[in-house]
């Protein structure tokens, strides 16, 4: 560890001593994005008993942050170079803490979606350029290892917060889970604003047309796979499929005519990784999904507490964090498309109701 912050005369990126600080606050920033999904999934059925709602209509606290952010990521990912990515980072940050104390302080169902919603914006606005600051901050040399630390802050982010939301929620209500966040977030504001790097930001224009047609489509997504779980009526499901649709074909239409595209679409011409990243996303759907159904699996059908279920949850993503550095090794020794495939089989695996592996609470 030591060896990401020495400094040899021909390094790029920042001293070794300025390092140290622009990290904390990168680390700071994931591990509150992370540590908030997991977190608020086990909280689910204690919010929709605090607030008298539903478990159909409780699932939209998560939901929300994660459409929010996954609908913005290529939006700020464009207006970093515009903004120049310290400010878009240390503007993230401040919405995330910010709405946070809102989540915190809601007291309806409709206050907390809107701060969740606002959360999942800040979320997105750090999340999106995280790596690339990783390159402003670390030289080429110590580039692999820095990203090995980010990977690892992501998986023992996962790791800790169902045991983090557990913990609390055995002592505490549910606006303290939200409420954890202010002070990790004000310290992470100012680190970022003092220790990031500077740069100047790009001069030329933005594609505001490719951004709303973005946010449309994969908004409209996320609400047609949400209404397909949950009864939609079949003519709004159809809407909802068709606009996301549509909006897709004038966003690569637009991507292909605009000067400054959101997208650039070159990156996919090559045909294995256009597939390895729909694979990608397709895997990390069928995790969230998974994390937030055994939430009420485990609590509302079968009686664990919340503490109970976050010691459930802890193996998944403790098991990532073990496993991903090894794995990483191990794709330089073996085929990664058979590796990658291995784990895939696993994770499908994992998730089938096999005879006599349910859990029983006592």
């Amino acid at each position: 560890m030591s060896r990401l912050f020495e400094t040899r005369p021909d390094d790029d990126g920042l001293p070794g001593p300025e390092r140290r600080l622009a990290v904390l606050a990168l680390i700071l920033g994931t591990l509150m994005a992370v540590v908030d999904t997991t977190m608020v999934n086990i909280a689910l059925p204690s919010i929709a008993t605090g607030l008298e709602v539903s478990a159909s209509r409780v699932v939209w606290v998560t939901n929300l942050f994660q459409v929010s952010s996954a609908a913005f990521l290529l939006v700020f990912a464009a207006l970093s170079e515009l903004l120049s990515r310290r400010r878009l980072y240390v503007a993230g940050m401040a919405v995330f803490t910010l709405a946070a104390l809102g989540s915190a302080l809601s007291t309806t169902l409709e206050s907390l979606l809107i701060f969740r919603a606002l959360q999942g914006l800040g979320a997105a606005a750090t999340l999106s350029i995280g790596p690339s600051i990783y390159r402003q901050v670390f030289p080429t040399r110590l580039l692999g290892s820095a990203l090995g630390l980010s990977a690892m802050v992501v998986a023992g982010g996962y790791a800790a917060g169902p045991a983090i939301g557990g913990a609390l929620l055995s002592v505490a209500d549910w606006p303290w889970l939200f409420a954890l966040h202010l002070p990790l977030g004000a310290v992470a504001v100012v680190l970022a604003w003092r220790a990031l790097p500077r740069e100047a930001a790009r001069p030329g224009g933005f594609d505001w047309q490719g951004a709303l047609l973005s946010i449309t489509m994969l908004g409209g997504l996320f609400v047609a796979m949400d209404g397909l779980g949950h009864g939609m009526a079949a003519w709004a499901l159809a809407a909802w499929l068709g606009t996301s649709l549509v909006a897709a074909l004038l966003f690569v239409r637009r991507q292909r005519r605009a000067t400054h595209p959101l997208l650039p679409l070159v990156i996919f011409a090559e045909r294995r990784f256009s597939l390895a990243l729909a694979a990608q996303g397709s895997a990390f759907i069928g995790q969230g999904l998974a994390f937030v159904a055994l939430s009420f699996l485990f609590q509302q059908q079968m009686g664990f507490s919340p503490l109970e279920t976050a010691w459930l949850f802890t193996p998944w993503p403790l098991a990532i964090m073990l496993v991903g550095p090894l794995a990483g090794r191990l794709a330089d020794r073996v085929n990664p498309s058979l590796l990658a495939s291995l784990g895939l089989l696993l994770l499908m695996g994992g998730c089938l109701p096999w005879p006599g592996s349910m859990p029983r609470p006592g």
